[in-house]
């Protein structure tokens, strides 16, 4: 069978950068980031604030319905795992978690031209279960 997989693009920035795109994502020190992600329709979000989100959400709608939830309430409450996910940001594409092929291309091409203090790595994902660790079993 021939899949066809998504693609997402994943940041890890340096801690002072890192604060300022969750605080102040519009401050200039952030400018040439923020000018590739404007050219791609791309916005960043932080890892730790989508766990938190989750949570919250699962919190509010009764974690029975949401299979992550120990897992996740866990991971952010984990001062290491914490500082981690502080600093890693997934790239959204027209408001997408995950995207063509062409469209990861193409954004991390310009993000690794970018000579930037404020990026330390970029990594880029597929939706190919294979490729990637799966979730825990239990919740």
């Amino acid at each position: 069978m021939n899949e066809t997989w998504q693609y997402q693009i994943r940041i890890k920035l340096a801690p002072e950068h890192a604060a300022m795109a969750r605080a102040d994502p519009s401050n200039a020190m952030l400018a040439p980031l923020n000018a590739v992600l404007e050219k791609h329709n791309a916005r960043v979000k932080c890892q730790y604030d989508a766990f938190a989100d989750y949570v919250a959400q699962a919190e509010h709608d009764g974690v029975e319905h949401y299979p992550l939830y120990r897992w996740t309430r866990d991971t952010i409450e984990n001062p290491v795992k914490k500082a981690r996910y502080l600093e890693s940001f997934t790239l959204y594409v027209n408001d997408e978690e995950v995207y063509e092929k062409a469209l990861a291309d193409a954004l991390e091409t310009d993000l690794r031209k970018l000579a930037s203090e404020a990026i330390i790595d970029i990594r880029k994902y597929d939706t190919n279960p294979a490729s990637n660790p799966q979730p825990p079993s239990h919740g």
